[in-house]
């Protein structure tokens, strides 16, 4: 499961790389508690991916000077990040591996494109930030991610887990049903969050009507279910943990 760091830590060692972005023996995989001790991130979270932020802007042409400039500091550092241009403001997200592992590297092109941002006079915003994921229950005899892979024209990663290989879609993650049940698969929705907005996204949705069906993992993630009984895991993990993963 996506919510759970030390499964996903496992399963770095099989994952290739991203595009031709190769981790280079002497680049050393950080935490997510040593990227925020680096200087100038603080407009930065750590959520499945990656390291992301959020500034708003008044107007495309706004968000598209910043996306100059981020693309001049990733053309200077060598090191690229993903980029999407909205009216309503600019998403940078980065990391060092398409399993979201993240390097110093990330660390210095986050805090350049922040300092970028503060010369243009945009704010960031993380209350914007979330990444889902999908968790995908399979019976004990079904193996699903090659259809998984098929329908949504995604990539497998490592043993367990199937991206889109343009990172714009929900990671999958396929577990096996406990205890067993043959015939039936089920899925739930995870959503990587900020520390700092986990208390309030979990108290918004009981207020709207969910319920806690787990908290025995917190503060690592919280699972909600829907009045109709769907499973949601709000997990912050992602953002503080003191794994390299």
């Amino acid at each position: 499961m996506l919510t759970r760091p030390q499964q996903l830590a496992r399963i770095i060692v099989a994952q290739p790389p991203i595009g031709d972005g190769t981790i280079a023996p002497e680049i050393e995989i950080i935490s997510s508690k040593a990227f925020h001790a680096a200087e100038g991130v603080e407009d930065w979270r750590v959520l499945y991916g990656g390291a992301h932020a959020f500034f708003r802007t008044e107007s495309l042409g706004d968000g598209a000077r910043l996306v100059a400039e981020v693309v001049a500091i990733a053309e200077e550092q060598g090191h690229f990040p993903d980029v999407d241009l909205r009216p309503e403001g600019v998403f940078v997200k980065t990391f060092s591996h398409r399993s979201g592992s993240l390097s110093a590297a990330d660390a210095r092109l986050a805090a350049a494109v922040s300092a970028a941002a503060r010369r243009l006079g945009l704010e960031p915003d993380p209350s914007v930030l979330r990444v889902l994921g999908i968790a995908v229950v399979q019976g004990p005899d079904a193996h699903v991610r090659p259809f998984w892979t098929a329908a949504l024209g995604y990539e497998p990663m490592g043993a367990d887990d199937a991206v889109d290989p343009l990172r714009r879609s929900p990671h999958l993650w396929f577990q096996t049903m406990e205890p067993p049940k043959s015939g039936r698969g089920r899925t739930h929705i995870d959503v990587s969050v900020p520390r700092d907005r986990v208390d309030a996204y979990v108290a918004a949705a009981l207020e709207a009507g969910g319920r806690l069906a787990d908290d025995s993992h917190a503060p690592e993630w919280w699972t909600l279910a829907s009045p109709d009984n769907h499973g949601v895991d709000l997990a912050a993990w992602s953002d503080d943990t003191d794994q390299a993963y």
